[in-house]
Order: structure tokens, then C-alpha cells, then sequence
């Protein structure tokens, strides 16, 4: 008999998602395994774009500074006419940082760089994915999932909590769960390659044939690497040839040019473009990310980018219903994520319209940085309140500067597996220690001050106002000072109850430098406390 293993989570898929996901579950001390049916890992470009709010995402992870050096900007675009003129232009429609959005420049990476990062990071976390491990079936139960895993040693029973499929376009885990992929074929075949080639320059990226598609072609020098990738519609019918000599015959028809000579072919695919979105994320406790949940046209560079953002949303969820957090905290994972790939999948399918007619420029749709999360969701507590922000849309960044001098950010205060608290101007204090959750003081002569007007402004603030911030960056609730109640039943309901601590409103938390308490304090006890401190070297003299 196989033994049975027993973890939290089984992930099946180490793509970006998988690797994600891994690494949310890694650094808040979930047991899981990441598996992938592929001998080694992905070693192509199918996915180079990285939007904006997924560099977001990803400095939180701790890896944005290694893509950006490991990628670059997307190039200038160079369209070639028919008489062998051209023109250019801009790639896409960024704009220039500002303090609440600091990344405002699509990023290119190569796919399987993004993945090689990615797999560095979880390896960091003492974790790494086990490839030729297939999933070769499960049926679940009230209280978890039995999973058969088979690789080059056999097959394996595995015992987990939850089962997640981020198993690609063809997902064995959405297949076996009988879970519909409706949607539509979108009438294109294309081919995307990755070659080492001669006769062009790096500098830009060339654009053949626009318009037209029996012809058009285009070749992108992919950064961080000698790599150009080649992309084009090729008929509906036919075997196409993938060789370095059959691509360099179909660059020379496409491009009029005899000089264009394809050396090396390091990955190339031929597909049919198609828009489908998974009736459902969530059947118990099996769960679907990524292009096992959505397919879609590359156009838009969204791909990748939603894929993350799935994974993301869905790691800190599972870590706090194992936390305690109810059930149907996971129910909002599909709320949340399902109608952002429903839109994604219309904004991609869109530019593949426009694209057929020669329009080939991007803006801020593409970016993602629009994206909210509203309706109901037990993962916010909506308000009727005004203003620029409500429970739902992203948390902007903003500059601040700490008591000490030195200056700080938003999004330093966000980074890490915990909530956050914004108490903005002032002096009580909000709500009990707890476990999860960090509280800030912001406000003149507090522990943090903005700079400008960048809080007030951007989040829509009055004195004594709170934010309080999930660990995916996004805004749970702003609430006024006489919603104090209605933020403890919240925080309860999302796992984050006071309740280890034995506290009630008004009682303070000293924990020593060790981490062990030192004293719990009722406000009555406030005399007591400020003699303690000065017994331990803290007094306010």
C-alpha cells in the first residue's frame, strides 16, 4: 500500500500561479506541495508582460527589484509599411510614477525568467516545486481531499485540507470536477516562437504587415536575454513548420526581406486563440486559478498578470480560515475573482479586434491598477460612506515620514502575511493587540506623519478615521470613530478575533523585547504602567 501523506494544501501546476501561491502559503506557514507534470520547468515566453499592480504584488513578495533587473521596458514600436517605410511609437501609454502609484510601466520579463525568479524566492522559503509529479485523480469529503499522485517512483496517496488546479488551459483538476468552461473560439490561429536571429536590430519592435492577417508579423527582442519572439496568425488548417528554416522562410514572405535568418529555435507553440471563462472557482474543497479557471488572447499582456493576482487573492485566505477565519471566507475568492476575469477576458478579446485593424497601442486598462473588489464579500465591510476610496479598491501608496526622520512608505507598512491598520489623527487607541494585524498611528506628532496631503487626499480621511488594509493590499473597511464595534465583529469574522489575549476595548499589550507578555492593563491601570516602565529603563524623563 502507498503511505498517505497529510499537508494543508496540494497545488497542482508550478507555473506562475502555482509558484505564487506557494510562495503566499510559504511565508505564513502553511504545509503544502506544489507538483507540476512537466519534467522541468516552463522554458518559454508565452506570458512577458508584468502590469503594474503585479509589481506591486510582487515587491510585497520581495522580488520586484530581482525582475526588474533580470527584464526591461517594452521597446519602441517600429511598423513597417508596404513600400519599406516605417513608423514609431510608444508600446503602451504609461505615465510617470506618482506617490500612489509607483509603478505606472508595463515590465517586460520573459515568462520563464518571471518562473526562475519565482522558484529562487520559494526556495528562499525552504520550499521548491516537485516536478514528473502528476495528478492522476482525488475525491473529496467533508474534511479534506484524497489525491493520487503518480511519478517516476510510482503513485502516492496524499491527504490535503484543500486541492487547488492551476493546471493550465486543459486542467485535469476542472475536468475532473465536471466544471463547464463556456466561452467561445475567436477565430485566429497564431504561432509565438522564441529564436536567436540576425537582420534586425534590438532597439525596437519590428511590425510587419499590420492589419492584414494573412500576413502581418511581428518580432520582439525579449529582454534579459539574445532571445527575439516571433508572433503571427497562421491559417486554421495545416501543419506549420517550426524550424529555424520554416520560420525563416515565413519571416522572409512577411516581411519582403531575405536578411531576416532564424538560427536557433528555443521554444515555439502553434494555438487557436479562444475566450473561456470556469462557471465556477470553488467546488468544496477544490479550488481553480489561473488558465485553469481563464483563457483568453494574449493581446493586453493580462494573462500572466490575472494568473498572479488569482493566487494571491487566494493564499492569504486559505492561511486565515486554517487560522480560524469561517468557511465562507473562501467564498469570496470566487466573488472577487471571477468577475475581474470576466472583464480581463473582454478587455483582451476587445484588443484582439483592434489589433486585426493595425491598433496595437495599450493604456491604463491594461495596467490593472483599476481593479476592485465590491458587492458582497465577507472579506470587506462595505459602508454608504463618500469618497475617494471605499472597501474594495486597491490601497494607494503614499509617502510618510517616521517619528525618527526617515522617510517611509505605504506600502512598507502593507509588505508582509498581515493586516494593517491605518488610525489617522488620532490619540485613542483603536482596537486590542491581536495577533495578524499591525497597527500605525498617523498624524502629526504619531508614529508616522504623511507627507502633504497624500493620505487625507488619496484615502478621503477625518480625524480619528481608520483604514484597515487585507494582506493583499486591498482596502477592507474606512470607518469612523463611532464604528469601533462594527470593525471588532468584522475583524472576528475574518480570523482575526482578540480573543487570545483575553482583552476588552481600552486594555493595553506591553510585549518585551523576547516576545513575552509583560503586562495587560486596563485604563484605570495607566499609573501603574507608567511606573513600571521606568522601572525597566523607559521612562518618559
Amino acid at each position: 500500500m502507498p503511505d498517505e501523506t497529510t499537508l494543508d494544501v496540494l497545488i497542482s501546476g508550478a507555473g506562475a500561479a502555482g509558484l505564487t501561491l506557494a510562495i503566499e502559503l510559504a511565508r505564513r506557514g502553511v504545509s503544502f506541495r506544489l507538483i507540476d507534470r512537466l519534467a522541468t520547468p516552463f522554458h518559454g515566453s508565452r506570458g512577458k508582460g508584468i502590469q503594474p499592480r503585479t509589481l506591486e504584488v510582487f515587491e510585497d513578495m520581495g522580488v520586484v527589484d530581482r525582475l526588474v533587473a533580470a527584464g526591461g521596458p517594452y521597446p519602441i514600436q517600429r511598423h513597417y509599411g508596404a513600400d519599406g517605410t516605417f513608423r514609431d511609437s510608444p508600446s503602451t501609454d504609461s505615465g510617470a510614477p506618482t506617490p500612489q502609484e509607483p509603478y505606472r510601466e508595463t515590465l517586460m520579463v520573459p515568462q520563464f525568467l518571471t518562473e526562475g525568479v519565482l522558484r529562487d524566492r520559494l526556495a528562499e522559503l525552504g520550499h521548491r516545486p516537485h516536478y514528473a509529479s502528476e495528478l492522476t485523480g482525488f475525491t473529496q469529503d467533508a474534511n479534506g481531499v484524497s489525491i493520487r499522485v503518480t511519478n517516476p517512483a510510482g503513485t502516492q496517496t496524499l491527504r490535503a485540507r484543500w486541492l487547488v488546479g492551476g493546471d493550465g488551459g486543459r486542467s485535469f483538476v476542472r475536468h475532473e470536477l465536471g466544471t463547464a468552461f463556456p466561452g467561445k473560439t475567436l477565430g485566429v490561429r497564431a504561432i509565438v516562437a522564441d529564436v536567436t536571429l540576425s537582420g534586425l536590430s534590438r532597439e525596437v519592435w519590428h511590425r510587419y504587415a499590420e492589419g492584414d492577417m494573412e500576413h502581418q508579423v511581428a518580432i520582439c527582442p525579449l529582454a534579459g536575454t539574445d532571445l527575439f519572439q516571433i508572433q503571427g496568425p497562421i491559417p486554421s488548417e495545416g501543419e506549420i513548420d517550426l524550424s529555424a528554416e520554416g520560420l525563416t522562410r515565413l519571416l522572409a514572405e512577411r516581411t519582403g526581406r531575405a536578411d531576416i535568418v532564424v538560427d536557433t529555435v528555443s521554444w515555439a507553440s502553434a494555438y487557436v486563440m479562444n475566450a473561456r471563462l470556469a462557471e465556477r472557482y470553488r467546488t468544496g474543497r477544490v479550488f481553480l486559478m489561473g488558465d485553469a479557471a481563464h483563457i483568453h488572447p494574449p493581446t493586453g499582456g493580462q494573462g500572466l498578470n490575472t494568473s498572479v493576482q488569482d493566487a494571491y487573492n487566494l493564499g492569504w485566505k486559505l492561511a486565515a480560515v486554517l487560522r480560524g477565519a469561517p468557511d465562507a471566507l473562501l467564498d469570496s475568492y470566487d466573488r472577487e475573482r471571477r468577475p475581474v476575469a470576466a472583464d480581463m477576458l473582454g478587455l483582451a478579446t476587445g484588443l484582439l479586434a483592434a489589433m486585426k485593424q493595425g491598433d496595437t497601442r495599450r493604456g491604463r486598462d491594461v495596467q490593472q491598477l483599476d481593479i476592485g473588489y465590491f458587492g458582497a464579500s465577507p472579506a470587506l465591510l462595505a459602508s454608504e460612506r463618500g469618497g475617494p476610496l471605499r472597501a474594495g479598491d486597491r490601497a494607494p501608496d503614499a509617502c510618510l515620514r517616521g517619528a525618527g526622520g526617515q522617510m517611509r512608505r505605504l506600502f512598507d507598512l502593507y509588505r508582509g502575511s498581515h493586516w494593517t491598520l491605518l488610525a489617522f489623527e488620532t490619540d485613542a487607541v483603536p482596537l486590542p493587540v491581536r495577533e495578524g494585524l499591525h497597527i500605525h498611528a498617523i498624524g502629526p506628532g504619531r508614529e508616522l506623519s504623511e507627507e502633504g496631503d497624500t493620505i487625507r487626499q488619496g484615502y478621503g480621511l477625518d480625524p480619528g478615521d481608520c483604514v484597515l488594509v487585507r494582506p493583499d493590499g486591498y482596502v477592507a473597511a474606512i470607518v469612523a470613530p463611532d464604528q469601533r464595534a462594527q470593525l471588532e465583529r468584522f475583524l472576528g469574522e475574518v480570523g482575526l478575533s482578540a480573543a487570545g489575549y483575553g482583552l476588552d476595548p481600552g486594555d493595553c499589550v506591553l510585549v518585551r523585547p523576547d516576545g513575552y507578555v509583560a503586562a495587560i492593563v486596563a485604563p484605570d491601570q495607566r499609573a501603574q504602567l507608567e511606573r513600571f516602565l521606568g522601572e525597566v529603563g523607559l521612562s518618559a524623563a
